[in-house]
């Protein structure tokens, strides 16, 4: 079943990549007066209330007395109205529109026209006019929705909560009364002890069976990560039992000494453990990125590295996870000669173009298309049967990754000789 969840992982990943990438170049965006229109619709609304809210806007934008700022401004509500068209109801996550005239870097104006439902629910309203667009809601959006469970058990009894964000909710707690140990009863000592213990294994099995119910909804674990905590050696005797399921084991990511148990003992845990769940994306990178060294250390021919390697591999098929670096800064550019062929080349950013533009005869070739590699990854990774995951610099790993391996590799389903490939290219290349 874990392999139906992966896939919904990396789709939101490439999602927040995405939006991201938007965030930074709307940020980056200005134009003249207040002509920059940011609006937002959170979901449920209603579209002819904005509709009516334009129109009324509109007509209080007739009387600015610049006439460049009442063009470039009623050509905006306009632009927005338009988009506005385009959709019978706000979708289901909310609907996200920027238009405005922005300024270039050589000076020029330019119409820019964005409309996006969000990959989650925005619950922001918000339309505003200025020089600049607003994406303070779209920033929101990216603050990880992660949900984590916590088990709290003590001598006393358990708790069941989740986190999500700063939202700490209880979602099911129970007392216990247990036996303390104690030196009396003599010959009957053992029968006291072997009471005792049956009541903490009885009372483990009881947590575990309760985990279950709370922690996995349509065999499914529907939580990031969970915390054991507790004062007593019970949390550890939950994770070594084996009462304790495989699928919740395995989602396991720390266990923290408490002083209280309960709902102080939830606070005290999620204080201790603030800073392993702001890592747990960090902690599935380094996991990815050991695997992928695992399999160069191994020497397995299972893996390859460069834009060149990698997407030769995902040509044929061969990739299973392709891994990239989040500011990959390759162009990858469509050329076009006389004969109408098309080739394909991939050049860094900052790398004069001139040298790939003309052919080995001497022909000038045609720019069709230019696209950042990452962005052409993004759209059609499916297409090839793979998985795209991104990366970042900040672990040593990530860094070694980055400057080692050019930012930009593959773990592979099978061995592929990319030598022979080189080869078998080359003989087509001179066949005549």
């Amino acid at each position: 079943m874990a392999k139906e969840v992966e896939p919904s992982d990396a789709e939101k990943n490439i999602e927040i990549w995405k939006v991201r990438k938007l965030i930074k170049n709307l940020e980056a965006a200005r134009g003249n007066g207040t002509s920059m229109i940011s609006l937002i619709m959170p979901p449920k609304t209603q579209i002819p209330q904005y509709s009516k809210m334009l129109t009324d806007e509109y007509g209080t934008a007739s009387n600015i007395k610049s006439r460049v700022n009442r063009q470039s401004v009623l050509s905006a509500i306009t632009s927005t109205q338009q988009r506005l068209k385009l959709y019978n109801r706000v979708p289901t996550n909310g609907l996200v529109i920027y238009c405005g005239d922005v300024i270039t870097a050589d000076g020029k104006e330019k119409k820019m026209s964005i409309d996006f439902e969000p990959f989650k629910p925005i619950n922001t309203s918000l339309y505003l006019c200025d020089n600049k667009f607003h994406t303070e809601a779209l920033s929101e959006l990216l603050e990880s929705d992660s949900k984590f469970g916590f088990i709290v058990m003590d001598g006393n009894g358990a708790l069941f909560g989740t986190l999500s964000g700063n939202t700490r909710e209880v979602l099911h707690k129970f007392t216990v009364d247990l036996p303390k140990k104690h030196g009396r009863g003599g010959q009957s000592a053992l029968r006291f002890s072997r009471l005792r213990e049956e009541k903490r294994h009885n009372y483990v099995r009881k947590v575990a069976e309760v985990a279950v119910q709370n922690f996995i909804t349509n065999d499914k674990v529907n939580v990031n990560g969970l915390i054991l905590a507790g004062s007593a050696d019970f949390k550890t005797e939950l994770n070594g039992s084996d009462l304790f399921d495989n699928r919740l084991h395995a989602k396991v990511i720390k266990t923290v000494d408490v002083s209280y148990g309960g709902e102080n003992g939830f606070n005290q845990a999620i204080e201790l453990s603030a800073e392993t769940l702001s890592n747990v994306k960090f902690v599935q990178e380094k996991k990815l990125l050991t695997q992928y060294f695992d399999e160069i250390s191994m020497d397995s021919g299972k893996f390859c590295y460069g834009y060149d390697e990698t997407l030769k591999a995902l040509d044929l098929g061969a990739c299973e996870t392709v891994i990239v670096y989040e500011n990959l800064d390759i162009q990858r550019m469509t050329l076009k000669n006389n004969d109408g062929e098309e080739t394909i080349v991939h050049i860094k950013k900052g790398t004069p173009t001139e040298e790939y533009l003309i052919d080995k005869e001497g022909n000038e070739l045609e720019v069709v298309d230019e696209i950042p590699l990452l962005e052409w990854l993004a759209e059609h990774y499916k297409d090839f049967g793979a998985q795209l995951e991104f990366v970042t610099d900040r672990s040593s790993e990530g860094a070694q990754f980055v400057q080692g391996f050019g930012g930009i590799g593959a773990l592979l389903r099978y061995k592929v000789n990319f030598e022979q490939l080189v080869e078998e290219s080359d003989d087509e290349y001179y066949d005549d």
